[in-house]
Order: structure tokens, then sequence, then C-alpha cells
């Protein structure tokens, strides 16, 4: 009830002054301005508890964030997160048979709910997804008859007496280990993974076509949706994203660059070519132009935590769409509305092909997605009031509340307003990941991870 409380507070305070803030928490990352390319990251993820925060980067590291369990007892201050285990998870490669070049940037990670002591996650780069078991180590073997403690096996004949192996303790460990390589089972670059419901199959997406795959056999995999054509010059849409329905483990959703969600049920048929139903939104004559097919393109598509809605992003905008209708969202927030004059200069530096990723909080109450110049929209759901907030190093005292921030499209420019002119497109938040249970969120710019948690009194 609390936290439904708070949620609800997010935006909308006793007398509108009063509302729940955002503050910096942390950041990760070097604070060079020459950065890396193997550095940027390239997709950030809760596991279900929210105790551990995956990125992973174009570099194909994976590094994994703690929170410090001490703080929880504290109300007034939530544990940070510290790096609790770093790992390559891929490495580049060359595909000879097509003279071509494997990058080990990571495109996505996706954690496995926790059955034991250890932590799954799986992770891809274009070609090739891995299961990684992350566990802990606290205590070491000794004792052993055929081995010396430096590892040197003995000679047999000079053992007189035997011991008993003991367990002593010892500094913690963290290890990550391959334990399954899903490979050469994609054409084309792939772009997501979705853990079902059932927990032991997941399905992976590329341009033309989504695999259904079980977590425990790797050397095969099912071909569920294949939208190639016989001859590639008729060619018209490509697949962007795809998602397992969080509850019914036989409803995925994969959405299009023409603008459309096609929602699947696998009891239909093997291949589900044929929908069972059709997400998309009449296009409004009005805004007809030579960038409204790049832009309808979706980027993402994410169910909420309830199964009821899905939430899309295209180049401007997020849609939330309720299953039962199909003919258009129930709501729609406009990200950043004031680009749309700016599309030209945005298709001739290539910015207008950014693929900005969405999330909901716990409650599906608010969602949040990413912008450019460093910002980071919200949106509340119940309130339908948003707020342009910006992931800046010139913020980054702890619990230093962040200033609401406006731009402004055209005409006189107030005080505290910024100048769409002056907007950086460099810098640009692409990925964000919200905290299942708190309000805790993570942020990637660029290099630089940000965490925000709300100002709690």
């Amino acid at each position: 009830m609390f936290l439904k409380f708070s949620l609800r507070s997010l935006f909308y305070g006793a007398g509108g002054g009063n509302d729940i803030q955002w503050c910096f928490s942390q950041v990760k990352g070097a604070v060079d301005d020459d950065v890396a390319e193997a550095d940027i990251i390239s997709t950030v993820e809760f596991n279900h508890s929210g105790e551990l925060l995956a990125t992973g980067d174009k570099g194909g590291r994976v590094v994994i964030f703690q929170q410090e369990q001490e703080n929880k007892i504290q109300s007034h201050s939530r544990g940070e997160y510290n790096v609790y285990s770093t790992f390559q998870s891929h490495e580049p490669e060359f595909d000879y048979l097509k003279s071509l070049e494997i990058e080990e940037k990571i495109n996505k990670i996706r954690w496995l709910p926790q059955k034991n002591a250890a932590q799954f996650l799986l992770s891809t780069n274009d070609k090739t997804i891995k299961l990684w078991k992350i566990s802990e180590r606290d205590k070491r073997p000794e004792g052993y008859n055929l081995k010396e403690e430096d590892g040197r096996y003995r000679d047999p004949t000079t053992v007189t007496t035997l011991r008993v192996p003991v367990f002593r303790p010892m500094d913690l460990m963290v290890e990550a280990s391959p334990r399954r390589i899903f490979a050469n089972a994609h054409t084309y670059h792939i772009n997501s993974i979705s853990i079902n419901s059932d927990y032991e199959t997941y399905l992976s997406a590329d341009d033309l076509r989504i695999n259904l795959w079980h977590l425990e056999i790797t050397d095969r995999s099912f071909n569920i949706v294949d939208i190639k054509p016989a001859n590639m010059e008729e060619l018209t849409e490509v697949i962007t994203a795809a998602e397992f329905h969080p509850n019914s483990c036989n409803t995925f959703v994969y959405s299009s660059s023409k603008g459309t969600i096609r929602l699947c049920d696998m009891r239909a048929s093997a291949l589900c070519d044929r929908h069972s139903k059709l997400f998309e939104e009449p296009e409004d004559p009005s805004n007809r132009s030579f960038f409204s097919e790049i832009i309808s393109s979706i980027s993402d598509v994410k169910f909420s935590h309830s199964g009821r809605y899905m939430m899309t992003r295209d180049y401007l905008s997020v849609k939330i769409w309720d299953l039962n209708m199909e003919n258009r969202p129930v709501e729609t927030y406009q990200v950043h509305e004031y680009l749309r004059s700016k599309l030209c200069s945005l298709y001739e530096n290539d910015c207008i092909f950014d693929k900005f990723e969405c999330c909901w909080n716990g409650s599906d109450s608010v969602v949040m997605t990413g912008s450019y110049n460093n910002f980071f929209r919200m949106f509340d759901r119940n309130t339908k009031r948003d707020i342009t907030l910006e992931a800046s190093r010139e913020n980054n005292k702890p619990r230093t509340v962040l200033k609401p921030r406006k731009v402004c499209a055209s005409g006189k420019r107030k005080k505290d307003e910024i100048s769409v002119d002056s907007l950086d497109f460099n810098k640009k938040i692409l990925h964000t990941a919200w905290h299942p249970k708190e309000n805790i969120i993570a942020v990637a710019t660029t290099n630089n991870l940000y965490i925000f948690q709300d100002k709690v009194n």
C-alpha cells in the first residue's frame, strides 16, 4: 500500500509543489571526454529482485553491480550499487564464409529468476547467445592426498598416510562461467531475447526471423516466425523487437519497422506467420512526410508487469496499447515533439535511426524513456503529468534533487528553458531500467551509468 501511494505521489504532491522528487545517487564510469568505443554502454537490466544491475558494452563486457545490504535497514537511505562481477561475455569473431566481422557488442541481457544460490543471465551479441552462471565462493578445499597445496601432483608411491580434505574460509570470489552457448541459428543480427514465463524456453529475434530455444538444448532451435520473402527485393519491413507475455507462456509479440505490432499464439500453429492480433494506428494525413515511415518504426516493445498492456517506442513518441484493443493505442505520450521540425538534419546525421528503449515502473503506473542532450522523460499514467530530467555530472552530489528541464521549440526562450537548437545530439539516452520494486532507476549515457532514486524524507 505504501509503495502504491509513493508511486502515485511521484508527480502529484499535496499542493503541486510537494511532488516526490528524483535525486542523484551514483554515477559509474570514467569522467573523460574522450570515450573509447568499447566503453559505450549498450544495454542495462535489473534482475527480478532489483538487488543486481547488469550492464553490457560495445567491448563485449558485462559488469554486474550489487546493492549493498546494510543500508536497507535505514529508512532514509537505500544501499548503493557497487561492482559485484565483471567478465568478458563475447569476443570479436570473423565469419570466413561470408567475410563478415562479428562485433563483440552486447545487444541484450536478460536475467533468469533465481532458483538457488547462483544467478543466471542470458547475454547476446549479433549472432551468439550465452547463458552465464554467476556464483560465489568463500571456501577452498585443503589437504589433498595426491596434490600439493600449489596444485602440483605428488608421486602416488610417496603417499604413506591418508588424510581427509577440509574446507577453509577464503576471501569472497565471484565467478562467472558460461554454461550454454547458443550459436549458428541467426543469419541476421539479433535484436531481442526474451525469457518465457515457463522459465524453460526463450526466444531470440533478428531482422527477419524469430527462434524458440530450450535453455538446456544448444544444438537446435525452432523457427516460429519467418518474414523473409522469396525475393529479397520484395522486402518491405523488418522485425525490430520481440517479447514474451509475462504470464501467458504461449503468447508473444513482435514489432516491425512499419510501426505495427503482431501478437502471436504458439498454440495456433508451429509457425506463427499468421498473427492472432495486429496492433496498428492509422496515420494522421496532416503529419505525412518523407520521414513518416522512418519515424513510425518501433524501436522497443515491453509488456506491462500485469500483462494487460504493452508499451511501444517509436522515434517521437511512447504508446500504451490495451491487448484487447487493436485499432489504436489507449495512451500516447510525445517524447520530443519539438524535433519534428528538425527531422531533415536528424536524417542527415543518422540520428533519426537511433533506437530508444522504454521501461515500466514496478506498478505499471509510470513509464520512462530516453531522449537527446542526456534528457530522459517520465510519464505518469494516472495524473497524465510528465517530466523531463537530465543525467549530468553537474548534479553529482549524493541526494542532489534533479531540476525539471524544459525545451523551447520556438519563439522567446524563458530563463530556465533550453533552445531546441542548442541540444547536443551526440549525448543521448537509449538505455534505461527501473528497479522492479523501488523508485530506483538506472540510465546509461554513452559510457556512464547514472543511478537516481526518489527523495525519501
